[in-house]
């Protein structure tokens, strides 16, 4: 996925905001070590939340093909990377998405491109795995969408509770997926140990 251009102008005034925060914790923005963290920092809060400035439907559509292929197609153990709107701490984890298509199929690389721009945004677990499949659904009008997410949240093991080895599990679906049957296939696929 192409990264977005830093703009100078939010680069600049991100930069004044970290070094008054460094300044704000009580350290010395001006040590070796930290004069050019408020740079740094900047640098990668734009690119953790580029995802605002991208459209994850045109991703799909770039690369959707007509198919009558009607059987499931999964896409699992997508890794990704966000930030926790309550804390701005990372979560992480694995995304697994199924589709039915109705006359339409996308490039395999797409979906786990749309999970990157959603991820690229201040997110909750549970909104991230709803905007992936509202995001398929709508685009690709498949005969059903199912998204499983497993993730780990930084905010409940550096701070708070602080349970280290806690793995949070969200789902959502849609269509086919709401038959039962349907759905244990799909978690039977993602189940699977990796090769």
């Amino acid at each position: 996925m192409s990264t977005k251009p830093i703009d100078p102008a939010i680069q600049a005034s991100l930069e004044e905001h970290y070094a008054a925060i460094i300044d704000l914790l009580g350290e010395n923005v001006q040590r070796e070590g930290l004069v050019k963290t408020p740079e740094r920092v900047a640098k990668a809060m734009q690119f953790l939340t580029q995802g605002y400035s991208q459209s994850p439907e045109e991703v799909l559509r770039s690369a959707m093909f007509r198919e009558e292929y009607k059987q499931m197609v999964i896409v699992r153990d997508i890794d990704f990377y966000s930030m926790c709107e309550h804390h701005m701490l990372p979560f992480f984890g694995k995304v697994h998405i199924g589709y039915i298509p109705n006359g339409y199929i996308t490039g395999l690389s797409k979906l786990p491109r749309v999970v990157d721009i959603f991820a690229r945004r201040l997110q909750v677990q549970e909104r991230l795995t709803t905007e992936i499949k509202e995001c398929i659904q709508q685009t690709l009008n498949p005969l059903g969408v199912i998204v499983v997410i497993e993730a780990e949240h930084m905010c409940m093991q550096m701070r708070g509770v602080e349970k280290q080895h806690s793995l949070t599990t969200t789902s959502d679906f849609t269509g086919a997926f709401k038959e039962a049957k349907t759905r244990e296939e799909f978690m039977l696929h993602i189940a699977r140990p990796n090769r």
